[in-house]
């Protein structure tokens, strides 16, 4: 069996910043961007939302995600879950971690675990939360 979980973000209005700063920092691509304005939703967006995303997509690796902005009556923070990137080296790790947090909140500093050669954990300032690992563990000692 093999189980695809479907990644889908909501934002506050901040999807399309969100997904465009992943896209630079994360090396991937917007595939696609609907707007409320002339959509079959646009009548039930909320006012001022016509230019706000109705569904995007951003494919980062060979992993596609999809978001949304939701009406303010609508939106909840994320939580109960958090995206993790693993990475080869902790250099990459270290790059990833301060482009992520900027603007964010750390939950756990960047640093050497039992398990890593380096992790961390954070909220981005779009209010995603993030878990950076950097494989290559260091020796265990006997």
């Amino acid at each position: 069996m093999k189980l695809t979980p479907h990644i889908h973000l909501s934002f506050n209005g901040t999807c399309e910043a969100a997904f465009a700063f992943y896209a630079t920092h994360l090396n991937g691509q917007v595939e696609s961007s609907f707007r409320y304005g002339g959509s079959p939703a646009a009548a039930t967006a909320p006012p001022g939302w016509d230019d706000k995303i109705m569904h995007a997509t951003l494919r980062i690796g060979d992993t596609l995600f999809m978001g949304a902005d939701v009406a303010p009556e609508s939106f909840e923070p994320a939580r109960g879950f958090s995206l993790t990137l693993n990475v080869d080296n902790p250099t990459d790790a270290e790059r990833l971690f301060q482009a992520l947090a900027e603007g964010g909140t750390i939950g756990m500093p960047m640093q050497e675990t039992f398990w890593a050669a380096r992790f961390g954990t954070l909220v981005d300032r779009f209010g995603i939360p993030w878990s950076i690992n950097a494989d290559n563990a260091p020796a265990a000692s006997a």
